[in-house]
Formats: structure tokens, C-alpha cells, sequence
């Protein structure tokens, strides 16, 4: 990679956007320039970043003038204000969001998965749901080996998954609790330590929220199988950072158990976490910080033949959103990817 690009982050304040900024600087992310954007209110703040003081800009219509990568997490309604702009400026917009992934002119993109889908970008790259690309890391070895044929995940997701904000509140909840106190949502809907509850999504006709949809549609995407049968029910659970699953799969016939940990173990972006002896599997503790995706507890579904069951647990912030994006734009340089065939593309 010995391009260098002019990057803007929009969205640098947030806890995504914080992570962007470390990992940039981690990865040695050849940058010939860095511009800090995010809303109004944030603009003025200093952040410090590589030996440098950054200051950070409210974005604003010419934000994006000789900028060749944004990676956006400042919010759907954000990218698709300034998606155009972007676009029209010349610019990749690796978006964080939830904005454009069923676009079917938009890459959704895991590196592990399907990297070839980047190529085909008109100016947008849409990561995926954080639920989605950790499943994704880890189911996707199997599937390139015996089709699945069915998925049923349990999420239980961490206060990160709502921002920094509301990591904060769970700790404030928290301290409330042990002193008595009654503890006061803010950012959540309801007290969230000592506590949990299915994810607050807007739920659909079926009963279906958001965030579960998000799994079943993006995976289906990701994986190009539209038929692929897939059921999750996400939750929010009093844990600061790093989401878990308990996954479910089937398959045509019976899958080895010992073939699927050695496809897992030597599968990029994964690491097998397993001691049967001590009873010890992925926890959010210590996926926290990791790059990799923590799977465990591989076993056959008692009740099904053609059936595995497995645990894992990923940090939302790093690989589910802040990583997998960077991942992305590596790519892109990578294979020289980066003009793609561009083309306005938000409709």
C-alpha cells in the first residue's frame, strides 16, 4: 500500500470514530492527510492523535474538496445528507450506517467474506450491522464447505452498541443501584445494569425488531443466497463492551464437529477459544480490544443430526464496525480498488 490518501472521518467524536482514529494510527494507514468532522456542537474539540493535535471541523458543504476516503459513522441521516457531496467530490464513503447496506447498488462488505463485492462500488461501501459481520466471521468457513442451511442466533449485545453515551449510563446505573438508588434511563429505554432486555428497536409486523432483520437481511446479502434461512433474536445485555452470540446452524447432512473447529481455528479474523477442561469459552472480556472474532463451545445439536451449536464474542466497536471499515479501505488499495466505477449511486 504505498498510495497515500487524504481521509476524512466523519463522525471522530463518537466512540466508532475514536476507534477509526486508533486503528488508523495502529495499522500505519498511509495517510497523506487527516481531516476530523462531525457535527456542529463537536466542532473546536481537539483531539490527540499520532504525536499530533487535530482539531475537530463541523461538516458543511465543501467538507469533502480533495478528500479521497471518508469513513463515515456519524449516523444514517448524516451519510445520506452528505452522500452526494461525497460522491460528486470523487471521494469513497465507507459508511458505518445502516443507510445504504440493502442498496443493491452498494457493496455490504466483510473482507473475510466477500472482498470481491468491494470492486464493484459506485462511490459506496456499506459495512454491515455489528451482530452480522461477527456471525458472519465465524459461520462463513463452514458455509464455504457445506452449505447451511438454516441460522438461529441468540445476540446478547453490550451498552456499546448504543454509543459511548450509553456505556456511561450503565455505569452511572450501576453505581445507583449499589447505593440504593433507583437507577434513571437516558439513552436507553430502560435501566440497562443489573438488568437486560430485548433490543429496543422498532419492531415490524411479525414481532421482528430492527436489529434482527438487520441479521437476516445482511447475512443473506453478504453471503449472495437470498433463500438462506435465518432467525435471530437480539438483546441488550449489562455488558460495557463486546457482543455475544449463541448460534444455531443446519445443514443438509451432518457436519463434523472436528472439521468445523479446525475450519474456524484457521479461518482469517477468527480465533477458536475453547477449554472443555476449565469450562472456559469466549467472554466479552476478553474479546474486548481484539481484532478477532472468539469462538467456542463447537457442538452437536443433540436435537438434530445435521446440526451445530456455537458460541462467540466480538468487540462491536473494533471488528464490528471500526475495523471492519479500515479493513475495507485496505482492500481498496489493496487490489486498486479505489476510483471503482464511480457513479452517483444514492437512489
Amino acid at each position: 500500500m504505498s498510495e497515500q490518501l487524504r481521509v476524512a472521518v466523519l463522525g471522530a467524536t463518537g466512540a466508532v470514530g475514536k476507534e477509526i482514529l486508533e486503528l488508523l494510527a495502529n495499522r500505519n494507514f498511509p495517510l497523506k492527510h487527516l481531516k476530523l468532522l462531525a457535527s456542529a456542537k463537536s466542532a473546536g474539540k481537539t483531539i490527540e492523535w499520532s504525536g499530533e493535535t487535530l482539531k475537530v471541523e463541523a461538516v458543511e458543504s465543501g467538507s469533502f474538496k480533495d478528500i479521497d476516503l471518508v469513513l463515515a459513522s456519524a449516523g444514517g441521516s448524516t451519510s445520506k445528507a452528505w452522500a452526494d457531496e461525497i460522491v460528486a467530490a470523487g471521494a469513497v464513503m465507507i459508511d458505518n450506517s445502516s443507510a445504504f447496506r440493502m442498496n443493491p447498488k452498494v457493496p455490504l462488505v466483510v473482507p473475510e467474506i466477500n472482498p470481491e463485492a468491494a470492486a464493484n462500488h459506485q462511490g459506496i461501501i456499506a459495512n454491515p450491522n455489528c451482530t452480522t459481520i461477527l456471525m458472519g466471521v465465524a459461520i462463513y468457513p463452514l458455509h464455504q464447505l457445506q452449505p447451511i442451511q438454516r441460522v438461529v442466533v441468540s445476540t446478547y449485545q453490550s451498552a456499546s452498541g448504543a454509543g459511548a453515551r450509553a456505556m456511561e449510563e450503565v455505569k452511572l446505573q450501576a453505581k445507583a443501584i449499589l447505593q440504593g438508588k433507583t437507577p434513571q434511563p437516558e439513552i436507553l429505554p430502560y435501566p440497562l445494569a443489573f438488568n437486560l432486555f430485548p433490543h429496543n428497536s422498532a419492531l415490524n409486523d411479525l414481532g421482528y425488531c430492527e436489529e434482527e432483520m438487520k441479521m437476516v437481511n445482511e447475512t443473506r446479502k453478504i453471503f449472495n443466497d437470498p433463500n438462506l434461512r435465518v432467525t435471530a433474536t437480539c438483546v441488550r445485555v449489562p455488558v460495557l463492551r463486546a457482543h455475544s452470540e449463541a448460534i444455531n446452524l443446519e445443514f443438509a447432512k451432518p457436519f463434523g464437529v472436528e472439521k468445523a473447529r479446525d475450519l474456524i481455528a484457521a479461518a482469517p479474523g477468527a480465533k477458536l477459544v475453547e477449554d472443555w477442561g476449565k469450562n472456559y469459552f469466549p467472554m466479552p472480556i476478553d474479546a474486548t480490544g481484539q481484532d478477532d472474532v472468539l469462538v467456542g463451545r463447537i457442538r452437536q445439536d443433540i436435537s438434530n443430526p445435521c446440526g451445530l451449536e456455537l458460541w462467540l464474542c466480538g468487540d462491536q466497536i473494533r471488528k464490528g464496525a471500526a475495523l471492519n471499515a479500515i479493513q475495507i479501505a485496505e482492500l481498496l488499495l489493496e487490489k486498486n480498488w479505489l476510483k471503482g466505477s464511480l457513479a452517483s449511486t444514492t437512489a
